[in-house]
């Protein structure tokens, strides 16, 4: 994605009161290591050779992110958790030290979903479907940073992220006999998490769920379930971003994005997966949709989204399916390109994304930030996290990062709208 510039000074007024809640409406924005279940032995991060190796990691960082090798869960096969094409599951982990070292900050990864045979294929044989074809070592950015200047809350926490190689949000369950397709997600998420509980996890303090895209999607199932399996003594909270995917009508007056999940929910045999009370009253392919899903997560959750979700702008509002003239082509790559009446669709759409978190937005608990920039996945990514001088969102000069971490620590309540673009300040929009 590249960088479409900057927004000039615009007044804002407030257009949404939340009951009770004072909701925050005024602002701008921006824009294989181990190949068995053993983990490095400075795991625990006690000995001086361990926090020689943590120095030395966060002066690399300085001149570019942390890179992680893999773990490979090889004991996962034998209770079925298996990637698309049968290999175990994977994660990467970084140890935590000093006061982090009984923290815990487990990252899902994203990357799509597949709803037929021919998009299953292809995906496994990559990196989503297979773990002997992922990367040998990955960075952690963002919220998984290494580096206290960028990632001051969560920097020396133990940070995982867990391989994204199922095709359903974790939440499959079944096997395609014909084509080979191992749809194994709830398999995969409930085997890595007893592991890591098994290797220290169990123990936290304090834990945070994350994801990005269809990992944020994820982090929204599976809220609950992460916390059933803690104390009471633990704190537990999740934090899903770019993962609150609207059932949105499209350009042609049809539902793309409904079409498209009933299918994953149906060939991944989702279902049973799905959050009992949303699937006791909805049908299930609705309760794929984090809409109808929020308002009954007991555990704290914060949604960080943009308004004008780039991915959903274009898989979802404006698919070549649903414009087979182009009329969208130009408009949903660059903004700058749209016309009144598809700018007027766009605002529709955001105003869509404000009313579905409007009785969500008024638990004590819960977080939001929802930006007015056109992007996708913001917590990971440095330029958006934390790097005010890069242009990082910001509403009410309040950026993500310190956003996030105020809402975990109960330093102030977060409940932060921006205002429909072009909002209030130079804000850099990334499309």
């Amino acid at each position: 994605m590249g960088e479409a510039g900057f927004v000039g000074r615009r007044p804002c007024r407030p257009l949404l009161v939340v009951a009770v809640l004072a909701v925050v409406l005024l602002g701008s924005c921006c824009a294989e290591a181990a190949a068995d279940d053993k983990i490095s032995s400075s795991r625990k991060g006690a000995t001086g050779g361990s926090r020689r190796r943590r120095t030395s990691r966060r002066r690399a960082e300085a001149a570019g992110p942390l890179m992680v090798p893999i773990t490979v869960l090889k004991s996962a096969v034998d209770d079925g958790a298996v990637c698309m094409d049968g290999t175990p599951p994977a994660y990467h982990l970084d140890p935590g030290s000093g006061a982090g070292n009984n923290s815990w900050i487990v990252n899902l990864e994203g990357g799509g979903w597949c709803n037929n045979v021919r998009a299953c294929q292809f995906r496994r044989t990559s990196r989503r479907g297979s773990s002997d074809l992922m990367e040998k070592e990955i960075p952690f950015g963002g919220i998984m940073s290494s580096s206290p200047a960028d990632n001051p809350d969560f920097y020396n926490w133990n940070r995982v992220k867990l391989r994204y190689c199922d095709g359903a949000s974790f939440a499959g369950e079944g096997f395609d006999k014909e084509n080979g397709f191992y749809f194994r997600g709830q398999r995969i998420w409930d085997a890595v998490i007893r592991h890591l509980l098994s290797i220290g996890m169990a123990s936290a303090d304090q834990v945070l769920l994350t994801g990005c895209s269809a990992g944020g999607l994820a982090v929204i199932l599976h809220c609950d379930e992460f916390q059933a399996f803690f104390p009471h003594t633990t704190t537990v909270k999740c934090l899903a971003d770019a993962g609150l995917f609207l059932d949105a009508v499209d350009v042609s007056g049809g539902r793309s994005l409904r079409s498209y999940y009933s299918d994953i929910v149906a060939m991944q045999g989702v279902a049973p997966n799905l959050p009992p009370a949303c699937t006791a009253r909805l049908d299930s392919t609705s309760c794929f949709f984090p809409q109808n899903v929020i308002d009954g997560i007991k555990t704290p959750i914060f949604l960080l989204n943009a308004a004008y979700d780039v991915w959903q702008i274009q898989e979802s509002l404006a698919p070549n399916g649903a414009d087979p003239s182009g009329a969208w082509r130009a408009c949903k790559s660059n903004r700058s390109a749209c016309d009144a009446s598809q700018m007027k669709f766009l605002q529709d759409f955001r105003d869509q994304m404000v009313a579905s978190v409007r009785g969500f937005s008024g638990s004590g608990s819960s977080g939001l930030f929802i930006n007015s920039c056109f992007a996708h996945c913001q917590s990971e990514l440095p330029a958006t996290w934390s790097n005010a001088a890069a242009g990082s969102p910001a509403i009410q000069n309040k950026g993500i990062a310190r956003s996030v971490g105020d809402w975990y620590f109960g330093r102030a309540e977060v409940k932060a709208i921006d205002c429909p673009y072009p909002c209030d300040g130079t804000c850099r929009h990334i499309i």
